[in-house]
C-alpha cells in the first residue's frame, strides 16, 4: 500500500517543485537515478508505465526505495485506465499520474486515498478533475500549446488551482523560474533532466544540475530571487 497520503505527496511536490519523470527497463539504472535525485533533495519521483512488465520492475523498485530512500514518494505515470491504476496501487504506488482525464481513475484513487494527477488541457477538464478529487492537475503536453498563457488564464478565475506542467519543461533555472512566475506548483521533467554520458548517464553531473535547481527553488520560495 502507499506510504504517503495524497496530502503528504502534494506537500512534497510543492516543497521541492522538481518532479523527475523517468522510465528504464534496468532496475539498477533506475535506482541510481533515484539515488542521485534523493541526494539532491528531491522527494517525489514518477516512474512511468512505458515498457513491458513495468509493473514487475516497479514492485522491486518500491522495495528498495522504502528501505533506502524512506522520504521519497514514488508514483506511476502514463496510466490511462482504472485497471492498470489498481495494479500499481496494490503494489505500493504513492500516486497515479495520467496523460489524460479519466474520471474512473479518479474514483479508484479516491477509494484508496491515493493522490491522482490527471492530464488536462482545457478549463472544463481542470474543473472536472477538481470535482473528481485531483489536488494537482497535470498540464500535458505542455510543449504542444501556450501552456504558460493557459495556466495564467486558468488561475485568474480559479486561483485555487494547483498545476504541474509536464512535457517541454527544461532543466534550467531560467525555464523553471518562468514556470514558477506564472503560478505552477511544481514541474514534471523527463529524461532531459539527466546529463547523458556515452555509457548511459553522468550521475555526478546530474547531481550538480539537480542541486543547483533545488538551491534556486529554495531561494525562490524565500523570496530572494527577483520575480
Amino acid at each position: 500500500m502507499a506510504k504517503f497520503s495524497r496530502i503528504e505527496v502534494v506537500s512534497k511536490m510543492k516543497s521541492t517543485v522538481i518532479v523527475p519523470v523517468f522510465y528504464n527497463s534496468d532496475l539498477t539504472t533506475t535506482l541510481e537515478v533515484i539515488s542521485t535525485a534523493y541526494k539532491a533533495g528531491i522527494r517525489v519521483f514518477e516512474f512511468t508505465n512505458r515498457g513491458e512488465q513495468a509493473d514487475q520492475i516497479f514492485i522491486e523498485l518500491i522495495k528498495v526505495v522504502r528501505a533506502e530512500f524512506p522520504d521519497m514518494a514514488v508514483g506511476i505515470g502514463s496510466i490511462v485506465d482504472e485497471f492498470t491504476a489498481a495494479i500499481f496501487i496494490q503494489n505500493g504506488a504513492d500516486f497515479i499520474v495520467s496523460p489524460l482525464f479519466n474520471p474512473e481513475i479518479g474514483k479508484i484513487c479516491n477509494r484508496r486515498k491515493i493522490a491522482w494527477f490527471p492530464g488536462c488541457t482545457t478549463v472544463s477538464e481542470v474543473s472536472n478533475a477538481h470535482e473528481c478529487g485531483a489536488e494537482v492537475v497535470k498540464i500535458f503536453p505542455a510543449n504542444s500549446f501556450d501552456a504558460k498563457g493557459f495556466i495564467k488564464g486558468v488561475k485568474a478565475p480559479m486561483p485555487w488551482t494547483d498545476v504541474m506542467p509536464t512535457g517541454g519543461v527544461s532543466p534550467t533555472i531560467e525555464d523553471i523560474k518562468s514556470w514558477l512566475d506564472v503560478g505552477v506548483s511544481c514541474v514534471g521533467i523527463g529524461d532531459k533532466l539527466l546529463v547523458k554520458a556515452d555509457a548511459g548517464y553522468d550521475y555526478e553531473a546530474t547531481y550538480e544540475r539537480l542541486q543547483s535547481l533545488m538551491e534556486f527553488v529554495a531561494d525562490y520560495k524565500e523570496g530572494t530571487v527577483a520575480v
